[in-house]
């Protein structure tokens, strides 16, 4: 155990510890009064670890005066599927009484992440920046549920390593949605991911027909795209349609717009079982 600073205030003890996975698993053998375990936070500190995202912060673990876990399991969990040491401040001697007060606040959101920033529709925003994360990583499985939880941590760092084109994208969104059966998060999202690999693809004519729809073939993909149901994605309908089904639509009439020769038949539909998210043609300069 290696103890970095040594402070106390009253009957208790607060210390910055390495904590290592050995060291987790005695702290865990100590869990007596805490709650169930919620794998998906357990799955999102795992990453952030393994990212090298750890920071150390006022939230660590906690024992009673017993010796007894009082806060802090999904961390060593997380520790324990990482392999790897972290340093967190370790708390002993704390009353058994403060149990229930414990993480009683409201969990900090994405959007409230992102308020620093000074950018507008935070919540969209995060949104926006949270499904093109799945898109990335997790495209063929569903984006719902504990396995798709994307941490604070890693949605801010992905808005400062490309913040001009997310805030273009929610802009865009907003804009489009207007015009067709996507919500503004998938609109964001669907022009995020198809024109992040298309530098060199005519993206005003792309948007321009989508918002308009004037003097276009019969055959344009764009046409077909805006004429796809709006009421497949609301509630009530009977069977609504996800961000992931309306992003993969999306990415459909993009793919027929920019090489309609390959496409065949365009079927702008949800995903069928066991269909894998369409990738987005690239469009780049040529050398």
């Amino acid at each position: 155990m290696t103890i970095t600073r040594t402070e106390s205030e009253g009957h208790f003890v607060s210390r910055i510890v390495k904590v290592t996975p050995n060291m987790a698993e005695s702290f865990l053998s100590g869990n007596l009064v805490n709650r169930r375990l919620d794998m998906g936070q357990v799955r999102s500190l795992t990453e952030t670890i393994l990212r090298g995202e750890w920071k150390l912060t006022h939230q660590g673990i906690a024992f009673d005066v017993a010796g007894a876990l009082l806060d802090g399991q999904h961390r060593l969990r997380a520790i324990i599927e990482a392999n790897t040491a972290v340093e967190m401040l370790v708390f002993n001697g704390l009353s058994k009484d403060v149990f229930p007060v414990l993480d009683t606040g409201r969990r900090r959101s994405a959007a409230d992440t992102l308020s620093s920033t000074g950018e507008k529709y935070l919540h969209l925003l995060s949104s926006t920046i949270r499904h093109v994360t799945l898109f990335k990583t997790m495209p063929n499985n569903p984006w719902s549920g504990a396995s798709a939880h994307v941490s604070n941590d890693r949605i801010l760092s992905a808005y400062n390593k490309d913040k001009v084109r997310y805030g273009e994208a929610v802009a865009i969104g907003r804009e489009l949605s207007k015009y067709l059966f996507a919500s503004q998060t998938a609109a964001a999202v669907g022009y995020f991911v198809t024109t992040d690999v298309a530098p060199a693809a005519d993206i005003d004519e792309w948007i321009s027909g989508l918002k308009s729809g004037a003097s276009l073939d019969s055959d344009d993909a764009r046409l077909a795209l805006r004429e796809v149901p709006r009421e497949t994605q609301k509630r009530g309908a009977k069977r609504r349609m996800g961000i992931r089904d309306q992003v993969a639509i999306y990415i459909k009439a993009w793919n027929a717009w920019v090489e309609p020769e390959k496409t065949g038949e365009l079927r702008l539909r949800r995903l069928r079982k066991r269909e894998n998210m369409p990738m987005p043609i690239e469009v780049k300069f040529e050398r």
